[in-house]
């Protein structure tokens, strides 16, 4: 097992709360991380049927065969369980008692938020970063990295990513989302899901998706809401300077894994990636992924935006620094060009006050330490800076 970046601080925190809860997507190596980390609690997991059934027909049993303290994979699946251990960690709130891992973020969220307050930390885990997959075999170039993705089993075990992202979609995606919101229409779900990736780096708009995959508005909020659930897309917020605007504009759809984007856009190879009108979408959905992963890495939560004015200068992602923002343009060419820097001048031009620095990466090779905008290659992104 590679080091994973998340792995001191849940450490610690396990040293400083009685229960550490750790969400994320499916095989993004929650498990993995959580049974190395502790190898001395015992395991349990409710995706066995008869162990699931056990904590659902009887809580308090279920516990006490671990009173001890155990780690307890994908929670979400006994909902009950976080309010009937609020009472046993109040009776011993022995630090890392309890290591609890689960898929579904804002399910799972409630139930500790109702009943764990105060008394688990949470940290979220997605797919590899750029620097694990360094730390397991040479990063490839750009477009086969954007093709491959980042769920650890692919680089494990040196899988065909076009192979196993189908098994991933087909065996999780598929059934934990028909469970979760009973979808009934497989075939319009499966289309409303390749569409999303055909907009990835695109605004949402709901109107044009429901219609596109013929369900109702209703229908496709419901639908986005659940593939953010399930750590599938992640959407990202515009930024104003008034804070109640920022609610009701559309925010930017990504994939939390890229090469799934790929896959269900029916990218089979590095040089159709290459080739291909999202490229510049793709690239762009992979640094934002990244800066997102190094947020969480270090405990940080997911608040990240983009700009956009009224005349169409945008800035990618802006990331809080203490109170002010980083800001990032992100460009998929390999040579640097002037209009690279237009939204970052923009930006600060209007908003100077709020600015701290910012960046341009891009998809080549040769960082550029220009006197104005520091131009930094796509591959440095393997070594990010530390959280502020």
């Amino acid at each position: 097992m590679i080091p994973r970046d998340v792995a001191p601080l849940a450490a610690e925190l396990a040293r400083q709360y009685p229960v550490l809860t750790l969400t994320g997507p499916r095989q993004s190596g929650k498990t993995t991380l959580c049974r190395d980390l502790f190898r001395d609690k015992p395991y349990v997991t409710l995706e066995d049927p008869d162990t699931r059934r056990f904590a659902e027909e009887d809580p308090r049993g279920f516990l006490k065969g671990i009173e001890g303290g155990a780690i307890v994979d994908e929670i979400q699946r006994a909902p009950q369980i976080p309010s009937y251990l609020q009472a046993m960690v109040d009776a011993d709130p022995t630090p890392g008692r309890f290591i609890l891992t689960g898929s579904q973020q804002f399910e799972l969220m409630s139930q500790v938020s109702q009943s764990l307050a105060g008394r688990t930390a949470v940290l979220r885990l997605l797919p590899f970063s750029l620097a694990e997959v360094a730390r397991l075999h040479p990063v490839p170039g750009l477009a086969q990295t954007l093709l491959t993705g980042f769920y650890p089993r692919i680089h494990d075990r040196g899988l065909d990513p076009s192979q196993a992202l189908g098994d991933y979609f087909t065996t999780y995606v598929e059934r934990d989302l028909r469970q979760l919101a009973a979808v009934h229409d497989l075939q319009r779900f499966e289309r409303f899901v390749r569409l999303c990736a055909g907009r990835v780096g695109q605004l949402v708009n709901l109107t044009s998706l429901g219609n596109d995959a013929g369900v109702s508005h209703a229908t496709a909020r419901a639908w986005l809401d659940l593939l953010q659930t399930s750590y599938i897309v992640h959407v990202l917020p515009p930024w104003f300077t008034n804070t109640s605007k920022r609610l009701v504009k559309s925010p930017k759809l990504y994939f939390c894994d890229v090469g799934l984007a790929c896959w269900l856009l029916g990218l089979r190879s590095a040089e159709q990636v290459e080739r291909d009108p999202l490229f510049g979408s793709l690239f762009e959905n992979l640094v934002i992924m990244e800066a997102l992963k190094t947020r969480f890495n270090h405990g940080e939560s997911a608040e990240m935006y983009f700009f956009r004015d009224a005349t169409g200068n945008e800035v990618d992602l802006l990331i809080p620094s203490g109170r002010k923002l980083r800001a990032v343009e992100i460009k998929a060419g390999a040579t640097v060009n002037t209009d690279y820097f237009r939204g970052l001048r923009s930006f600060a031009a209007a908003f100077p006050d709020a600015l701290e620095g910012g960046s341009v990466v891009y998809g080549g090779d040769t960082d550029q330490a220009r006197s104005d905008w520091p131009v930094i290659g796509w591959q440095r992104l393997q070594h990010p800076p530390q959280a502020r």
